[in-house]
């Protein structure tokens, strides 16, 4: 079927495919830079193990090594994804000049120009994230840590993450989302619960006592269930973010990621949920199997679930902050980045073309009957036309057309670097 026959369709059930093509055309969604290197970043050995709870498995050809390399691998998945991407960087990904070296609590906005001249030459934004991770001065803990040398250094680590995100809002002139996520827990049955999440609260207090334009910038509060050696206890639960959030809703909003939950819990059930009280939350979408593992995000069941909750709450209006959040060592980088990107951008577009205005009035009306009929016929329509189309219009390839540019690239390029 053409495009304009599944136009013609969609339309025959209320629903304009041009509108829809065109709000998703002005959605940003934020792409990760850790897919590329496996989350090693370039402000110390990158051959360092992985700490606080993350794991990257597999050990595929083509790793990114350097921040050129990065960016060499980021130009082609950028060729390859329509929509409006931004940048999602993590300080360990500063760049420093040849002999230079600060650590993460002196780090300045210069170690991150580079990074503001590729974005401004793709002509995308960038958000930020403070790197509570996989340092030396982790002991194993950071922000709740009873050192308080230990925790002044990330304290002023997160405040210079600060003072990063307003360099990027300003340089870029774009909302960046500066997301705090810490991974502080223990392994056992803890002794003390209540002391790490005061010193946590107080921390997170001395960090946003840094000034900045939360027009502009919008830090955010990341909670998680558990993680590889802390499977007992998290300071971060899903309660004390949430109500940090709620209680300082001047000075941060709160970010959910779909991976760090019960495996029976959804986030596209919470989402309505925060909008009700909070004018903006922020997500990272993933895909848990069992537990927070990351895997690339596919255009599964629970993706269109979430991407159709930020369409019925209004959350393409600025309410809802979409990054990405995924590392799959297992498979080509790029092309995990490539699948996972349109997959997000499917699910948007798919959320866009379900006529939810109609599905609200028939709840609305209890015409439940026809509430189940006409979900379950719109999963039928030729979704994959208007898909197609959308892409072209992105001027990037269809479905079937970009994976031969990816196994050439590898060929020439990624398989040369090991």
């Amino acid at each position: 079927m053409s495009y304009n026959e599944a136009k013609a369709k969609y339309a025959a059930l209320g629903i304009d495919t041009e509108a829809a093509m065109e709000r998703l055309k002005n959605t940003p969604v934020s792409l990760h830079c850790w897919q590329g290197d496996d989350v090693r970043g370039f402000d110390s050995d990158p051959n360092k193990p992985l700490t606080g709870g993350i794991q990257t498995t597999g050990r595929y050809p083509g790793r990114a090594r350097t921040a050129d390399e990065l960016m060499q691998d980021l130009d082609v998945v950028l060729s390859l994804i329509p929509g409006r991407p931004k940048l999602n960087l993590h300080a360990n990904y500063a760049i420093f000049e040849k002999g230079e070296w600060v650590d993460r609590d002196k780090l300045e906005p210069k170690h991150f120009k580079k990074w503001v001249d590729f974005c401004k030459a793709h002509r995308v934004g960038c958000d930020f994230n403070p790197t509570f991770f996989s340092h030396p001065k982790c002991d194993p803990l950071t922000l709740t840590s009873p050192d308080e040398e230990t925790r002044r250094f990330w304290i002023e680590h997160g405040k210079a993450s600060i003072r990063i995100s307003n360099y990027l809002a300003q340089e870029l002139d774009d909302v960046c989302t500066m997301n705090i996520w810490i991974g502080d827990g223990l392994k056992d049955v803890p002794g003390d619960r209540m002391g790490p999440r005061m010193r946590y609260k107080e921390s997170l207090d001395a960090i946003l006592s840094e000034p900045y334009d939360f027009n502009r910038v919008k830090p955010c509060v990341e909670s998680k269930v558990f993680g590889i050696g802390v499977e007992s206890y998290t300071a971060g639960s899903a309660e004390f973010a949430l109500t940090y959030a709620a209680t300082h809703q001047d000075k941060c909003i709160p970010l959910m990621d779909n991976g760090h939950y019960h495996p029976t819990e959804v986030v596209s059930d919470k989402i309505s949920a925060l909008l009700v009280f909070f004018p903006e939350i922020a997500l990272h979408v993933t895909r848990p199997v069992r537990w927070d593992s990351d895997h690339v995000v596919l255009f599964d069941d629970e993706t269109r679930e979430i991407a159709r909750e930020i369409v019925r709450c209004g959350g393409l209006d600025g309410r809802v902050h979409i990054a990405l959040d995924y590392f799959d060592a297992s498979i080509n980088r790029v092309s995990a980045w490539v699948t996972g990107f349109r997959n997000a951008q499917k699910a948007l577009l798919y959320a866009l073309l379900q006529n939810s205005a109609e599905q609200k009035k028939l709840q609305d009306e209890s015409r439940f009957s026809e509430l189940m009929v006409m979900q379950e016929e719109l999963k039928t329509m030729p979704f994959g036309d208007v898909w197609d189309e959308y892409c072209r219009r992105c001027e990037k390839p269809e479905d079937g057309q970009w994976f031969s540019r990816v196994a050439e690239y590898e060929k020439n390029v990624l398989s040369l670097r090991d």
